[in-house]
């Protein structure tokens, strides 16, 4: 199951900076099993939480929260009944594919993603996307209900499922605009602790020296949830610094996630710089000002600690021989 989260990079799916819920299917077939993944697998997400998991491996559709135990066996056994049903057909898609592409060895993976957003304020939004080894191979058009292809071998897919007796695309359509936000809301009525709550994130900053003029800053946020979070640089409190390098918001094991942003800025002690964060658990935006090396004690602080030591010392050093002298007079008088 590692496949996950190549999944979700290659298809471009990230949750934008709002308090809207999702549900996603991820179904991925791979022609070859030498390959160390599952042939089949089929995995759904509230939001970027896992809540169910098929392979080809446990042929078991399993809850993966336990929030999601709540639906009972006979959910679980229907849609494990689904997902083997699902992976024999995936195992055709695959054969056929490789088909038309000409292909008679190798690895090679399709993979579909489908699902539904309910946005805070009400709205809804539907999609479903088809990839092949990696490249987009055709997608529903929500708008019409017909499937769109992108790939010259997906035009006979297209016109079969677009055709007035299957019409795939207008069924698609209802599931997603309907049946799909109603399973939504049930999740996020029975995960809403898991999923609503909020934990503000922490940040580190730190600054490296590329070369006499070229200073790179790090910003690294974690430990916050929910994903959704805005991170960038800021020059003097006003002037927003586009970034270097954004990681991908990346999840930790225990349900938080993280982000790490760059740039690079000219090396100037008039400029100041600081990180700024903006997310859901916070009342105001998150303000982590870099402190450059030698913004700490000046070198005239330091200068004049030194010199108040060595003036205690010789101090010291006088009393000493004074207390000595002193003694030896008084030895000569006795």
């Amino acid at each position: 199951m590692e496949m996950t989260p190549l999944i979700l990079i290659i298809l471009g799916v990230s949750g934008g900076y709002c308090d809207s819920h999702s549900l996603r299917y991820y179904e991925t077939g791979v022609s070859s099993p030498g390959s160390g993944l599952p042939v089949y697998s089929a995995v759904g997400y509230v939001d970027d939480k896992e809540i169910t998991n098929y392979n080809s491996d446990t042929r078991q559709n399993l809850p993966k929260t336990e929030w999601m135990k709540k639906l009972g066996p006979d959910f679980w056994e229907r849609n494990t009944q689904r997902g083997r049903s699902n992976e024999a057909s995936s195992k055709h898609d695959v054969q056929t594919l490789m088909r038309r592409f000409n292909q008679t060895g190798g690895i090679h993976i399709v993979q579909v993603m489908y699902g539904c957003e309910l946005r805070d304020d009400g709205t809804t939004e539907g999609y479903e996307h088809h990839r092949y080894d990696g490249r987009e191979f055709m997608y529903l058009d929500t708008q019409n209900g017909i499937y769109i292809p992108t790939m010259n071998e997906a035009q006979i897919t297209t016109q079969r499922w677009n055709s007035p007796e299957m019409r795939e695309g207008e069924r698609q359509k209802n599931y997603l605009e309907n049946i799909c936000i109603e399973w939504l809301k049930k999740h996020i009525n029975n995960g809403r602790e898991d999923l609503e709550k909020r934990v503000p994130p922490e940040v580190k900053v730190w600054g490296h020296r590329q070369s006499d003029d070229v200073t790179r800053l790090q910003c690294l946020v974690y430990g916050f949830h929910p994903r959704p979070v805005e991170v960038k640089w800021m020059r003097n409190g006003t002037d927003h610094i586009p970034s270097y390098e954004m990681t991908p918001i990346l999840p930790h094991p225990d349900g938080t996630y993280q982000i790490r942003v760059s740039v690079e800025v000219p090396t100037r002690e008039e400029d100041s710089y600081s990180c700024h964060v903006d997310h859901s658990s916070l009342e105001d935006v998150l303000r982590v000002k870099w402190d450059p090396p030698g913004n700490g004690l000046s070198l005239a602080v330091i200068i004049g600690v030194v010199i108040g030591i060595l003036v205690l010392l010789a101090v010291i050093i006088a009393v000493v021989i004074w207390r000595s002298i002193r003694i030896r007079e008084e030895r000569g008088r006795l």
